[in-house]
């Protein structure tokens, strides 16, 4: 669901540039007038959106000049990406031999991507005030029912942008955490489109519909297709949802901004997802 309302530290690693700009007001960064994160009757909305569709868009939630400057910062960015190609399931765990090659379980999905990493992400970003935003974080706090929000204890996962040039994708997949809060700074020209089925698993349960997963990667079951402009805020439970971004086409690289919290302190992304994710441990 979309909603808009009218108006009512880590040691820095060398890739990082530093900080040439003053920290800026999170009312120069998002727009809010429009979204008031801080106020309870909005934070119940959203909360109620999410909770229905299990999905929460804000459109427009950067100001315009902030997307500009966040495009460039991308743009810059880009050649220091890690491109990396992947094989997995869609439950992203290992193959299970005992149920065979053709089983749905085993069945190899292919995702394809660049990403640089947190420490790569400008010091006075407005990604980063954003992310640090006592504000912004209390907000994402009512809104999924955590108590508190925490950076990744590595230097690497917290703020990632992901990159995805003609031709790449993220292929269907489960997601393994509770949430996931993204920002898209570009379209490509075009594919690029997130689409996604609802309460495809119960994983809480350990229900894994094995029939109904293989009737969705066959095309027998039709994905919801979320349309999304540069500047939006996206919160998504991809737990039990089955989802991917399609193909890009045509000359324009899709920008994508992963921002990663935990719902307690001290926690690192394990050294082999990181080497394969980001081709480095730190």
């Amino acid at each position: 669901m979309s909603l808009t309302r009218s108006p009512a530290s880590d040691t820095a690693a060398p890739a990082r540039t530093q900080a040439v700009h003053h920290s800026l007001p999170l009312d120069q960064i998002i727009d809010t007038q429009r979204f008031p994160l801080d106020d309870p009757g909005f934070q119940a909305q959203c909360r109620d959106a999410l909770d229905s569709d299990g999905v929460l868009s804000l459109p427009g939630l950067l100001l315009p000049e902030t997307l500009q400057a966040l495009v460039r910062e991308a743009e810059a960015g880009e050649g220091g990406a890690f491109f990396a190609s992947s094989s997995h399931n869609v439950y992203l765990t290992p193959p299970d031999p005992a149920l065979g090659e053709d089983h749905v379980f085993n069945r190899q999905i292919i995702s394809t991507k660049g990403c640089i990493c947190d420490d790569q992400v400008l010091e006075d970003s407005a990604l980063r005030q954003l992310y640090n935003s006592p504000v912004f974080k209390a907000f994402l706090c009512a809104v999924l029912g955590e108590r508190a929000l925490f950076p990744y204890a590595d230097p690497l996962s917290s703020i990632n942008i992901h990159f995805a040039p003609e031709g790449k994708e993220l292929g269907w997949h489960f997601d393994n955490s509770e949430f996931a809060i993204t920002l898209l700074l570009q379209r490509p020209t075009g594919g690029g489109v997130y689409e996604y089925i609802r309460d495809l698993r119960d994983a809480e349960r350990g229900e894994m519909n094995f029939e109904g997963v293989e009737a969705a990667l066959d095309g027998d079951l039709a994905p919801v297709a979320l349309d999304i402009d540069p500047g939006t805020l996206v919160l998504f439970r991809g737990r039990n949802a089955l989802h991917r971004v399609t193909p890009t086409e045509g000359d324009v690289t899709r920008y994508l901004v992963v921002l990663a919290y935990n719902g307690e302190a001290g926690i690192s992304l394990s050294e082999t997802a990181r080497q394969t994710f980001y081709g480095r441990i730190t």
